[in-house]
């Protein structure tokens, strides 16, 4: 009886690479990116909150700067996608 030899057919093919990224969103990646704004705007809104519970004012200030930091990736993610979908659609 002869045993069958395990195919490395899966093992050798790589990956393609993109030179740009292409012109749709996946569900994974549509799921990733609303996930990435709702971690940032929770992120947000429970730093502000304890800034404003706050009676240290360097914690309070410090607070408020991580508030700004959450609000400032959220409004960059936000930006990105609605820029990207419009030239999307101008094509």
């Amino acid at each position: 009886m002869q045993q069958q030899q395990p195919s490395n057919q899966g093992q050798n093919q790589q990956q393609p690479t993109y030179q740009q990224p292409p012109n749709v969103i996946t569900g994974k990646d549509f799921n990733y990116l609303t996930d990435m704004l709702s971690w940032n705007l929770l992120g947000f809104k429970k730093s502000h909150f304890a800034a404003s519970q706050c009676q240290d004012q360097e914690v309070s200030a410090a607070l408020e700067k991580a508030c700004h930091m959450h609000e400032k990736h959220y409004q960059q993610l936000l930006q990105k996608l609605q820029s990207g979908g419009s030239q999307q659609m101008n094509q």
